[in-house]
């Protein structure tokens, strides 16, 4: 069937309806328009690995049009008063509240995590735009002390211009809310290419957006861009020079490729990229408690997360006896469709990931480690679904210093505190940590200077699941970029130093005579 001129795959054989049915009523429910097909994109969902949508791929001209209303936008949008630019994320945030289930079952059917991630997952970008309401009343500056007499030395913010978003499939709308929301009270316009394999979040949100903006008397035009394509996309957004600043979430070979365009145009590159997160379970930690938090960390949305677990230390003594009790809990995980209640984990985004996933236990069972489960589950409804594995390792090398955006598990036993730390620091990434102890200096050590190198380090909490009052980012091939809370905001603004003289003289900085 037709709507809006997109062609929409349905099937109303057997006793549910389809994914690609439901998407279909998810659109009309929302109200949100959808572009004419032209074909192009075809959109899959990973529960049963069927096509559900065709979208039109944007063409480089349609992609220089978008760019152009976005800077033709920000002209005017600029010049509107913060907090009022604060109500329109506000009336936005009330809409996707009114939204909230449809839009959480359309983020499952998209991506393939759990209807209770799918719906935590909107709760985020409700979360960020109460977040940014506040902010829009708190964009603050600096009054600085001045050297000379009669003067008054200023920090002001102002917008910075359009901003250009690339996010991945695996948070197909909380990503883009953390920079949108932020950037939109900041006085910018956005320009957002999604991941080709999650654009119908993308679309529905966004329209939920523009919907917002008509119902408080503000023109959508130009305020929010969706452009829909591959790789070539991105890159085709990151050389526009009108787009300031490029926020790209995904892998750290994506972000070291838009860093470097980045830095050609000298034009600023948030980049929230890959991690290899680690744990450490100390002697002290409540194990029951460890025990829930790790599953969660390393099982939750199938291991497709940037902030997943992949990698536990236990201390030696009580490593074997960890390892027995978290082999239980894997192997009575509900694996399946994660539209039903009691799935906790749905399946993989696609077959390369499931791939990808093989290859990885393979190299760890050829330097001689030990895997349990990983093995690919089957289900009535096709997709490609596997239960989580846990490997251990007999040192951290090979497959366990990489990320494989999958449930993998690596375990390895330490000695010491030092030693374990030492273990979390030494890769390539620098995202998410947590230690489970009850020992106040362990803790301690552990979030100091001398502690995790992660721009994430948690105490007796897993490595994922961040909240947005916190800025949210990490270090070395993580890509160094914060977004969400804090003092993110200043990412979409630029900063401008003013010195006033209000006297009569002129009395140079440094003390400097220079009479005429």
């Amino acid at each position: 069937m037709n709507r809006g001129g997109i062609h929409i795959f349905t099937d109303f054989e057997g006793s549910f309806m389809s994914c690609a049915s439901q998407v279909s009523g998810i659109f009309g429910k929302l109200g949100v328009e959808l572009p004419a097909a032209s074909g192009g994109i075809e959109v899959r969902s990973p529960i049963d690995g069927n096509v559900i949508a065709a979208l039109p791929a944007t063409t480089d001209s349609e992609l220089r049009a978008a760019v152009e209303r976005a800077q033709g936008r920000f002209r005017g949008w600029r010049s509107v008063p913060a907090p009022q630019r604060g109500s329109l994320v506000r009336a936005f945030g009330e809409k996707v509240r009114q939204h909230k289930p449809t839009l959480g079952r359309l983020v499952t059917i998209e991506t393939g995590k759990i209807l209770q991630e799918g719906l935590g997952e909107v709760q985020e970008v409700i979360d960020i735009c109460e977040f940014a309401l506040g902010q829009s009343r708190q964009l603050y500056g600096l009054s600085i002390a001045s050297e000379r007499a009669e003067h008054k030395l200023l920090e002001t913010w102002h917008p910075l211009g359009v901003v250009g978003i690339i996010s991945a499939f695996n948070f197909p709308m909380a990503v883009w809310s953390w920079n949108a929301a932020l950037a939109l009270v900041c006085g910018d316009t956005l320009v957002w290419k999604p991941s080709e394999k999650t654009p119908l979040s993308a679309l529905a949100i966004n329209g939920l957006l523009l919907a917002a903006a008509r119902e408080v008397g503000v023109d959508p035009e130009g305020l929010s861009e969706v452009v829909i394509g591959a790789r070539a996309l991105g890159e085709a957004l990151v050389e526009c020079p009108e787009v300031r600043l490029v926020s790209a979430t995904g892998s750290s070979a994506m972000g070291r490729a838009v860093g470097e365009a980045c830095a050609r145009r000298f034009k600023r590159a948030l980049l929230e990229l890959g991690g290899n997160n680690a744990a450490i379970v100390c002697p002290s930690a409540d194990t029951q408690l460890a025990l829930r938090a790790v599953t969660f960390a390393a099982v939750g949305t199938a291991g497709q997360r940037c902030t997943t677990l992949r990698r536990l230390f236990v201390q030696r003594a009580g490593c074997a006896q960890f390892v027995e009790q978290l082999r239980a809990v894997y192997e009575g995980v509900p694996v399946g469709n994660p539209l039903n209640d009691d799935s906790l984990v749905g399946p993989l985004v696609d077959e390369g990931s499931h791939a990808r996933m093989q290859a990885a236990l393979d190299a760890a069972r050829a330097l001689g480690a030990r895997v349990h489960f990983g093995a690919r589950v089957a289900t009535d409804q096709g997709g490609c679904y596997v239960r989580p594995a846990i490997v251990e390792m007999p040192a951290q090398t090979g497959p366990m210093c990489e990320e494989t955006f999958a449930p993998i598990l690596y375990v390895l036993p330490y000695d010491t505190l030092d030693e374990a730390i030492a273990l979390n620091n030494a890769v390539a990434h620098g995202l998410s940590s947590a230690i489970f102890t009850r020992d106040l200096r362990e803790a301690e050590l552990f979030v100091s200077a001398c502690g995790s190198d992660c721009g994430i380090a948690n105490v007796n909490i897993g490595t994922s699941g961040a909240e947005i009052g916190g800025a949210f980012g990490g270090e070395k091939d993580t890509g160094g970029g914060r977004e969400a809370g804090s003092d993110a905001w200043k990412n979409y603004m630029r900063r401008a130093t003013n010195t006033i003289n209000y006297g009569t003289s002129l009395p140079l900085a440094q003390g400097i005579k220079f009479e005429v």
